[in-house]
């Protein structure tokens, strides 16, 4: 295979009926630039994306719905710097979807999982979920989501007295 017979083969997410070609160039996520614009509701071509840097736009070849076609791709960066331009807060949903669900699969798709890494999951409790990070065989949580998970016990005296941080391992040590 010749160089003008390659071409880029992405991942497609779908949101919302929606679908976004979404590839790791460099280990870096590059998105279309034609997905983008449907859930942005603007046509994205090279002279609507003259604002960003040129570092965050580039053409390349993908194979889009079976066919081959030369698309516009936009950096990860030039996502957030076009969300910030354009900016709308219904597009809130959009970031949290790329940055928590997309960029995560994307580069899980290109490392295998190893016990070496930190893998994110979620806690389900009936009345919340947290994020949960294994590492080392050991469940980690943010210093933040700990009041979250400790019940409210105010008439208790003695719970109070306890520091955080033993109250917090006594409900991980329940798992």
């Amino acid at each position: 295979m010749n160089s003008d017979d390659a071409y880029l083969i992405p991942h497609v997410f779908t949101r919302h009926k929606l679908h976004l070609h979404a590839l790791l160039l460099q280990n870096q996520p590059w998105f279309s630039a034609r997905d983008l614009g449907r859930f942005l509701r603007l046509y994205l071509d090279d002279r609507a994306v003259r604002k960003l840097d040129p570092d965050q736009s580039q053409s390349a070849r993908m194979l889009i719905h079976g066919s081959i076609e030369d698309a516009l791709l936009i950096s990860e960066s030039g996502v957030y710097a076009l969300l910030i331009y354009h900016y709308c807060p219904e597009y809130r949903a959009l970031r949290e979807w790329l940055t928590h669900d997309v960029v995560p699969a994307l580069r899980d798709a290109q490392q295998p999982i190893s016990i070496d890494r930190p893998i994110l999951s979620l806690l389900h409790w009936p009345e919340m979920s947290l994020n949960l990070l294994h590492w080392n065989n050991q469940p980690w949580i943010r210093l933040q989501d700990v009041p979250q998970m400790l019940p409210d016990q105010e008439s208790s005296r003695s719970a109070i007295s306890a520091p955080w941080w033993k109250r917090a391992a006594k409900m991980l040590h329940a798992f």
